[in-house]
């Protein structure tokens, strides 16, 4: 969404009770809000604003100028529109004539801005919590791949969390981050300067590696699945009650099965704008 417009970038997915698609109106982005509200604050102790908390939902200016992939669960009617998942996307695109991207308040990011060709800014990824099984994410990220193909993305990037306030708690995980999937320099971010915390905390010869797999959240071992790296410096949310992680994804390196379909699927159809 840029402004008023709503996106149409992909066709609804649809499995058994639950539709993957964009959000095509504010009440919609609203069931989004309130079900990150319910997972960031209710759940993971996230600390809201006073208008935050008065709504009963997450929302910042950044709502206004994304599009919003929704996981609707269309037999819910006890949820705000029935929403399970969502994820806010941005592209490049419209960041640039809309004052930037989110992930700017924790990471320096010129390097990727600086990339040819369209990037995609992925946030405020959220399931509720007995949906956070293999098909809801499935419907996910088949939906993120249509938007790819459709805006021809060549770089995802973002910030994803893990739990809790103190790095020396998350000493194996994030050294294990650093030590083995950091960026290549040219599409590397750094934590502000005001914000880094530096991620090797433990030497390398001390790292476990499937036990430091183990510990990550299920959403930072997909995206290394995908290929993706981390950047320089881990940093503190105090607000949301986490220790956050910059994400790259060179979208030309993702082999995943959902890629590979969406390219046999568009190039049967003969549309060769998205294969």
């Amino acid at each position: 969404m840029d402004g008023t417009e709503f996106s149409t970038a992909f066709d609804p997915i649809e499995v058994g009770n639950l539709v993957a698609r964009l959000a095509v109106n504010a009440a919609e982005i609203g069931a989004a809000q309130a079900l990150r509200y319910r997972v960031f604050y209710e759940e993971m102790s996230a600390h809201p604003s006073a208008e935050v908390e008065a709504a009963k939902r997450d929302f910042d200016k950044f709502d206004e100028i994304c599009d919003h992939l929704l996981v609707i669960d269309t037999k819910r009617t006890d949820l705000p529109g029935g929403v399970v998942g969502t994820y806010r996307l941005l592209r490049s695109s419209v960041a640039n004539r809309n004052g930037g991207f989110y992930t700017s308040d924790e990471y320096e990011i010129s390097r990727i801005v600086g990339t040819s060709g369209e990037t995609l800014e992925l946030g405020r990824s959220c399931v509720e919590a007995e949906y956070r099984n293999r098909p809801t994410m499935q419907l996910l990220w088949q939906s993120i791949a249509q938007y790819i193909f459709r805006y021809d993305i060549v770089v995802m990037f973002g910030c994803a969390s893990m739990p809790g306030t103190d790095p020396q708690a998350l000493a194996l995980p994030l050294s294990y981050l650093y030590y083995y999937h950091l960026a290549p320099p040219a599409l590397r971010p750094r934590a502000l300067d005001e914000r880094y915390v530096d991620m090797r905390l433990l030497p390398q010869e001390q790292i476990d590696q499937r036990r430091a797999l183990a510990e990550l959240p299920p959403l930072i071992k997909g995206y290394l699945r995908l290929g993706g790296f981390v950047g320089d410096g881990a940093v503190v949310d105090y607000d949301f009650n986490t220790t956050d992680v910059s994400i790259v994804v060179k979208t030309d390196l993702v082999t995943d099965k959902y890629f590979k379909h969406y390219e046999r699927k568009s190039r049967r159809n003969g549309d060769e704008e998205e294969a």
